[in-house]
């Protein structure tokens, strides 16, 4: 446990150092910021869109950081040869593969963690402008709900932060399990198209319940073999809870409002997602240690 805590470390300080990490990160930060100064012309949901904005540039951004970390994370290491330095050492492989793709994600929760503290401050500055509150009024009621209205968006924005960084854990895990065999050429866009076709499996399920489906066994099969070996993204897409609806915020005028979502299925929710996240994640691993085991380690596979 031990080795693989310290290739953790080691693996996590070298994807933060990349230059493309804060590179990808600094812009993105820059983009969220001129962002929160523009009107969305929404008719009075200028915030909820702008949120939406800002989840999905924070989810591009980290994504494609992880991504090159997650390409170069093992093929680099196996044909400069280090990684043959490394399993000269008391160290097992899985410990190896393990602690590479938690030393990735944590590098990706912190990145997701500073950009999504920026995307929650800019919401809170913009929300007046928005909903055409005064902050300086003397009016204790007015404060009241400015500060209510505050705090129910920045609810929901906590848990969509938390379900897109186990999305992009679920993406990680597979770029970790390709990069014992392919590069970054090949990696990179495998795991894009990946991701492509985890949110295109949406679609599979109505076509399995309509009357094709009903009708031809094939196409259910097809279906449900793709729902097993694809990730299904759509399980880490709240939004139509988290931004779109209102939440019945405890100790705030949403919290008898019969039409708003309660936060604490919000939160059973994410729970649910995180075990999905895991199960996939060791799912993708398993496989990459299958062919991390049966990998030559001098650098003669392409």
């Amino acid at each position: 446990m031990y080795r693989m805590f310290v290739i953790l470390r080691h693996t996590f300080r070298e994807s933060v150092a990349q230059p493309i990490y804060s590179l990808l990160i600094g812009l993105a930060a820059a983009i969220l910021i001129v962002f929160s100064m523009l009107p969305f012309f929404t008719l009075g949901e200028d915030a909820v869109m702008y949120k939406a904005v800002g989840l999905d540039i924070i989810l591009l951004f980290v994504l494609i950081a992880t991504l090159f970390a997650t390409s170069k994370s093992i093929f680099d290491e196996i044909e400069d040869r280090t990684m043959l330095t490394l399993m000269s050492k008391p160290v097992a492989k899985w410990e190896v593969l393990i602690g590479k793709y938690l030393g990735i994600v944590l590098a990706a929760l912190i990145a997701v963690a500073i950009l999504g503290f920026i995307l929650i401050l800019c919401t809170w500055w913009r929300i007046p402008g928005d909903y055409m509150m005064r902050t300086n009024t003397l009016d204790e009621r007015e404060l009241a709900r400015l500060y209510n209205m505050r705090m129910m968006h920045i609810s929901g924005l906590i848990p969509s932060l938390l379900l897109m960084w186990l999305q992009i854990s679920v993406l990680a895990a597979c770029g970790v399990a390709l990069s014992t065999r392919f590069s970054l050429v090949v990696n990179l866009p495998t795991v894009i198209m990946l991701y492509i076709a985890g949110n295109l499996l949406r679609f599979l399920f109505p076509l399995d319940s309509g009357p094709l489906g009903k009708s031809n066994p094939i196409v259910k099969g097809i279906a449900f073999l793709f729902s097993l070996i694809l990730p299904y993204l759509e399980t880490f897409d709240l939004r139509k809870w988290t931004v779109y609806s209102r939440i019945a915020l405890p100790g705030t005028e949403f919290a008898y409002d019969v039409t708003a979502v309660h936060l604490a299925d919000i939160w059973k929710y994410v729970g649910i997602a995180g075990v999905n996240a895991i199960a996939y994640a060791a799912f993708a691993l398993a496989i990459g240690m299958l062919l991390f085991q049966s990998r030559e380690l001098g650098g003669a596979e392409g």
